[in-house]
C-alpha cells in the first residue's frame, strides 16, 4: 500500500508527530487568519482526515483519479507513495497538493478541506456544479473533480472534502502595492521563482480573460451563472507563459439563475427583452466584482484602477462571441447586446447598477468600498462603451 508523508508549503522536510508544528492549530476563519485564533482543529487532525479520505473504500477516488489521468486501471497496489501538502489556508477551504508517486512518475491533484462554517456550506454543491459544468459546457478553464467525502476527525468535526485537478504552473495572484510604481498592481505567488508584478498589459490580458471565463458560464436562456467568487479568496490562478497570463478558475461554490427569489418574476427565456435585461445586469455586476480584492488575500478591501474596466468589456464581448444562436433573438446574442447595450444611458446603467448593489448582502465586506466608488465605476463603464461603439461602428 502507499506510504504517507506529510509537508506544509513550504517545508522540504516531511512533518511528523515529533514535529512542532504537528500540533499546532489551523485557523479556521478569515479575522482567525489575521489574529491567529479561534482554532480547533490541528495539523494533526487535519493530515490524519486527508490520509483517511484518501484510503476511503480501498483507495477508490485517488486511483480513480490516477487512472483517468494516465489512461489505464490504477489499482492501490501501483502506488508507491502519497505526499500531502498543505498548501494555504483560505477563507473557504485549507487545500492540498495531493502528490501521487505511479511507477516513479509524480501526479498532482488538490484535495479541497472544507472545516470552517462558511466552507462546509460550499464545499459538496461546489464539488457536484463542477462535475456539471465541465459535461454540460465546452468550456475547459475548470478543474476535473474525481470524488467527495465529508470524513469525521479524531476531533469529531467534520472535514468535507473534494479531489480535483491540480493546475501545474499555475499560481494566486493579488492587488498589492508596488514600491517602484506607487500604485496596486497584481502580484503573483510564485514561489518557485519569486513572487513578481504583472505589467499594465498584463494586468489587462489577466481581467479580460478573468471576465471572458465567467461569461462563458453564464447560460443565457435559464440566467444560470458563477456565483460567490472572488479574487480574495484565490479562486483565480494565473500562469505566465511567454510574458502571457493564461488563467484558470478553481471553485464555482454557487451556480444558479439571477432573478432567483420571491421578489422577482421567474426566469423567462421566451422574452427577449428579459434576456438581454438578465444578461446587462450579469455583465454590470461582473464589473463590479472584477474590480475587487483584499491585499494580499486577507488584507483590506480595495479597488483595481479603470484597466480593469476596459478589460472586463473586452473578455465580456469576446465571450460572447463564442455563445450559439438562441431562438427568440433575432440575431447572434452578441449583435442584439451591443444594439441593446447602445440604447442604454449613463444614467440608465448606474440606476441599474445602483439596484444591483441594493441587493447585495448589507453585511458584506466590501460593499462600503463599492458604493464608495459606484459612481465614478459606472462612469469609467459608460466611457468604456462608448469607446468600442465608436470603434464596431467605423
Amino acid at each position: 500500500m502507499p506510504h504517507f508523508s506529510f509537508f506544509t508549503s513550504r517545508s522540504k522536510e516531511p512533518v511528523t508527530k515529533d514535529s512542532p508544528i504537528w500540533q499546532q492549530p489551523l485557523p479556521l476563519r478569515l479575522d482567525a487568519l489575521l489574529k491567529a485564533d479561534d482554532a480547533s482543529v490541528n495539523h494533526a487532525d487535519y493530515f490524519r482526515a486527508a490520509q483517511a479520505f484518501l484510503e476511503a473504500r480501498s483507495y477508490d477516488i485517488i486511483t480513480r483519479a490516477a487512472s483517468q489521468r494516465l489512461g489505464r486501471k490504477i489499482k492501490p497496489q501501483d502506488i508507491s507513495a502519497i505526499r500531502i501538502r498543505l498548501e494555504k489556508h483560505g477563507a473557504y477551504y485549507h487545500p492540498a497538493r495531493v502528490e501521487t508517486i505511479v511507477d516513479q512518475k509524480k501526479l498532482s491533484f488538490v484535495l479541497n478541506v472544507a472545516l470552517s462554517e462558511s466552507g462546509q456550506r460550499f464545499v459538496e454543491r461546489d464539488y457536484h456544479n463542477l462535475k456539471r459544468l465541465n459535461v454540460e459546457t465546452t468550456c475547459h478553464y475548470l478543474p476535473q473533480v474525481y470524488g467527495w467525502e465529508r470524513i469525521t476527525g479524531s476531533v469529531g468535526l467534520n472535514f468535507g472534502m473534494f479531489l480535483g485537478e491540480w493546475f501545474d504552473g499555475y499560481h494566486e495572484f493579488h492587488l498589492a502595492p508596488d514600491p517602484a510604481a506607487k500604485t496596486l498592481k497584481i502580484i503573483v505567488w510564485d514561489e518557485t521563482r519569486g513572487r513578481f508584478f504583472l505589467t499594465g498589459e498584463q494586468m489587462k490580458t489577466l481581467y479580460a480573460q478573468a471576465a471572458k471565463i465567467l461569461t462563458c458560464y453564464y447560460n443565457l436562456e435559464s440566467f444560470e451563472q458563477i456565483l460567490a467568487w472572488h479574487h480574495a479568496a484565490g479562486d483565480f490562478v494565473v500562469n505566465i507563459e511567454n510574458e502571457r497570463p493564461g488563467l484558470r478558475l478553481v471553485t464555482v461554490r454557487r451556480y444558479t439563475a439571477i432573478f432567483k427569489d420571491k421578489q422577482q418574476p421567474p426566469a423567462d427565456a421566451n422574452d427577449p427583452q428579459r434576456l438581454l435585461q438578465a444578461l446587462l445586469v450579469f455583465f454590470l455586476k461582473l464589473s463590479i466584482q472584477m474590480r475587487l480584492d483584499r491585499l494580499g488575500g486577507v488584507g483590506e478591501m480595495v479597488w483595481s484602477d479603470k484597466a480593469a474596466v476596459d478589460a472586463t468589456l473586452t473578455g465580456f464581448l469576446d465571450a460572447l462571441t463564442m455563445k450559439p444562436d438562441v431562438d427568440v433573438l433575432p440575431d447572434s446574442p452578441l449583435a442584439c447586446f451591443i444594439a441593446y447595450l447602445s440604447a442604454c444611458q449613463a444614467s440608465d446603467l448606474l440606476d441599474l447598477s445602483a439596484a444591483i448593489v441594493n441587493r447585495f448582502n448589507p453585511r458584506m465586506p466590501e460593499l462600503f468600498v463599492i458604493k464608495k466608488n459606484l459612481s465614478k465605476h459606472v462612469e469609467a463603464l459608460y466611457s468604456s462603451i462608448q469607446q468600442f461603439l465608436s470603434i464596431s461602428a467605423t
